[in-house]
């Protein structure tokens, strides 16, 4: 399935959720595609993109590491369906706004922690969703480079 979609599917999941658990859950589902995203880029993406995308890999895996919600089944983990990335630039846009709701929606888990764990969890994984969305505005920043690059050389020789 390609990015795009993927992403607003974990959107629309996350937008859905209800209670603690399920918001954790919709969060490591996020960054776990945000890591199969990013390895995508590096191996198949732009070069100017790889070296980011590789730092964007290990983030959100960091990301996933700090939630202890891995769906049990891997029927159920969207990053394995990805088979596509499509158009880089909407791929990154969407993903940069799923990072964004992540990071919100892990900050109302945390106000409403009876436990200090996992408040800490929660802090620890907005920090992983918050520096995985500076990687991907990046990595759209060294597309937008590229491409203003272009149009001057296009210019230089029209």
């Amino acid at each position: 399935m390609e990015a795009v979609r993927l992403i607003v599917a974990s959107r629309r999941a996350l937008a859905g959720t209800g209670d603690t658990d399920e918001v954790v859950a919709e969060a490591w589902q996020a960054q776990a595609l945000a890591q199969a995203i990013g390895s995508r880029f590096a191996v198949s993406g732009p070069p100017e993109l790889r070296g980011e995308a590789l730092g964007l890999t290990e983030l959100a895996g960091r990301g996933c590491g700090v939630l202890d919600a891995a769906p049990r089944d891997i029927a159920d983990l969207r990053a394995a369906r990805l088979t596509e990335l499509g158009d880089a630039r909407e791929a990154l846009l969407c993903l940069a706004g799923l990072l964004a709701e992540v990071g919100i929606a892990l900050v109302g888990v945390a106000c409403a922690a009876d436990e200090q764990g996992t408040y800490w969890q929660c802090m620890e994984a907005i920090d992983a969703a918050d520096e995985s969305r500076d990687r991907v505005l990046e990595m759209l920043r060294r597309l937008a480079d590229r491409d203003q690059g272009v149009v001057e050389r296009g210019w230089a020789t029209g």
